[in-house]
């Protein structure tokens, strides 16, 4: 399959699996709005070089929100794909404050692609936490997601420097919106 069609794939894939979803945040945006946002990030920080990469941003949420398995992904696009998918992926069995905690232990860990990929979602969230944070999340709550989203990226350790970049202006605006 050639670049661009394994992205396009991605795109109409998670565009189906996340049709329903939409962001937790009060303007309650398409959720392939933050998909689309996290594959331009990684496609930026890999300056168009890793088209399964870019294509696994856009996939990265669909096994552990939707009926998605890595198997699935494996056969409709490869097992880079589905691999890359799979190692961003939480064990949605575990409670969430044993999730995020994993997320943060286990980042060093990752692979470099995964990493790339793991930041750029950590962005377009604290982006999204800025524009339109949830409607239940007080100043506490908006606070506590920065700082844990800030360990697990520098748990992350070397990431593109650009990337880095966007990920430290969004801290401080999602900062300076609290």
């Amino acid at each position: 399959m050639n670049d661009l069609l394994v992205v396009a794939r991605a795109f109409n894939f998670a565009s189906q699996r996340h049709s329903k979803q939409r962001r937790k945040g009060e303007a309650q945006e398409p959720y392939i709005n933050h998909l689309a946002e996290v594959a331009l990030l990684v496609t930026e920080a890999t300056k168009g070089k890793d088209p399964n990469l870019v294509a696994a941003a856009l996939l990265h949420d669909t096994i552990e929100d939707t009926d998605t398995t890595c198997e699935e992904l494996a056969i409709c696009f490869n097992d880079d794909i589905a691999n890359l998918v799979n190692e961003v992926t939480d064990d949605k069995t575990l409670r969430k404050e044993e999730r995020k905690k994993l997320q943060i232990t286990n980042a060093s860990k990752k692979t470099q692609r995964a990493k790339i990929l793991k930041v750029a979602d950590k962005t377009s969230n604290l982006r999204s936490i800025t524009k339109s944070p949830p409607k239940n999340w007080d100043s506490l709550r908006k606070a506590e997601y920065i700082d844990w989203a800030m360990r697990v990226v520098a748990g992350l350790g070397d990431v593109p420097r650009e990337l880095k970049g966007h990920f430290d202006t969004a801290v401080e605006k999602a900062r300076n919106s609290v």
